[in-house]
């Protein structure tokens, strides 16, 4: 796709690129904590749904991430984190049967977890109710925020090869976040 066209802004090609079959199950390599985030892209000019985490939380306090949080065995598998924790941090209400792909799981250096991320499109985004778990609700035009893409300079970040960095307003978004952004840019962009 290319994003200076119309075509670009076609939800049904986005959906076509972004969908996948998708595999919830776990997979435990008992060296990583397991956790699970919703992407969740909206609007007709489509926009993706971040968080920026509440400066209190355990892990990632102040990141900028999607909505999702780690395992626990009542869920079953990791598509129902994703759901529940989606749930639990904005109100907002996924079924299974919106999710229409995943992305490959990235691996979070610091804190030692391994993250499923699954997709849903949404026509429009439902009142969102934040938890205090959320500091804020950042609403992204996903486009311009794919062009942002840049290689990450932080040399405390540097601790693998793959790492990137996002920009939109006075927000970065880095890390597990942003490597699940770049899977994204890849597929859609050329």
């Amino acid at each position: 796709m290319n994003p200076d066209n119309d075509e670009t802004l076609n939800v049904v090609h986005l959906k076509q690129t972004l969908s996948s079959d998708i595999s919830a199950e776990l997979h435990d390599d008992s060296k990583n904590k397991l956790a699970a985030v919703m992407i969740i892209v909206f609007g007709s000019e489509p926009m993706v749904l971040m968080t920026e985490r509440s400066k209190t939380m355990n892990h990632h306090a102040g990141e900028i991430s999607f909505p999702g949080g780690t395992w626990d065995e009542k869920d079953g598998d990791l598509l129902t984190t994703a759901i529940r924790e989606t749930r639990e941090e904005l109100g907002l209400e996924i079924s299974k049967s919106m999710v229409i792909g995943q992305l490959k799981p990235v691996t979070t250096l610091n804190s030692g977890f391994k993250i499923m991320s699954f997709v849903t499109i949404l026509d429009e985004l439902p009142k969102i109710l934040p938890s205090s778990e959320i500091a804020s609700v950042l609403r992204i035009p996903l486009f311009p925020l794919l062009k942002t893409i840049e290689n990450d300079k932080d040399p405390s970040h540097r601790s693998i090869l793959e790492m990137y960095t996002f920009k939109f307003d006075n927000h970065l978004i880095w890390g597990a976040s942003a490597r699940m952004l770049k899977q994204i840019h890849d597929k859609i962009l050329p």
